[in-house]
């Protein structure tokens, strides 16, 4: 009859072993993620030429004087009111519906292009007649149309859609020209 077996052994690794085995797991690791190690390192690459890594190494050494400098420039009401605005502002930049502004934007960008050609000499006046004889042409016509549209969107009552007033829920919705009900200034 065979006896049970009361004492076991484990093998013991030695630190050579174990050693071994670690740097087999990291050598796997490394080959599995073989490309994000390559960006990952392209990407340090630029930021040492470009002095990031030495911008930030003095951060990280000076941190808490850095920090002491920071909260003592924040511990002013020119600093409060300009967080307060920055904060408005990206609030404001989120209403904004970029599809509408886009031709604007374009058209203010053409405009902009003719005064950037233009070049004024001492006979280039213009008179009552030559500013009524304008109104004929089909550009000016279209770009005063344009600018008495905006003037009427400037003049509109705003106080129900303003955010600093009211809360959210509320605020008017904007009126679109065809009476539709629109949320997005």
């Amino acid at each position: 009859m065979a006896k049970a077996i009361t004492n076991i052994k484990r093998i013991e690794l030695t630190d050579e072993q174990k050693r071994k085995m670690e740097l087999e797991e990291i050598e796997t690791a490394l080959l599995d993620n073989k490309e994000a190690i390559l960006q990952s390192l392209d990407i340090i690459k630029h930021m040492n030429e470009r002095g990031v890594l030495s911008l930030l190494d003095g951060l990280f050494s000076e941190g808490d004087k850095i920090l002491n400098v920071l909260v003592k420039a924040a511990d002013n009401p020119e600093a409060t009111n300009t967080i307060k605005n920055l904060l408005l502002m990206v609030g404001v930049l989120g209403t904004i519906n970029v599809q509408q502004l886009e031709p604007l934007l374009l058209k203010l960008n053409s405009g902009i292009a003719r005064v950037a050609e233009y070049r004024h000499s001492e006979n280039d006046k213009l008179g009552y007649f030559d500013i009524v004889r304008s109104l004929k042409d089909p550009e000016i016509n279209r770009a005063l149309s344009l600018l008495f549209e905006f003037l009427k969107g400037m003049g509109e009552k705003t106080e129900g859609l303003e955010r600093t007033t009211q809360l959210p829920e509320d605020q008017d919705l904007h009126q679109s020209k065809d009476g539709r009900l629109d949320n997005r200034v």
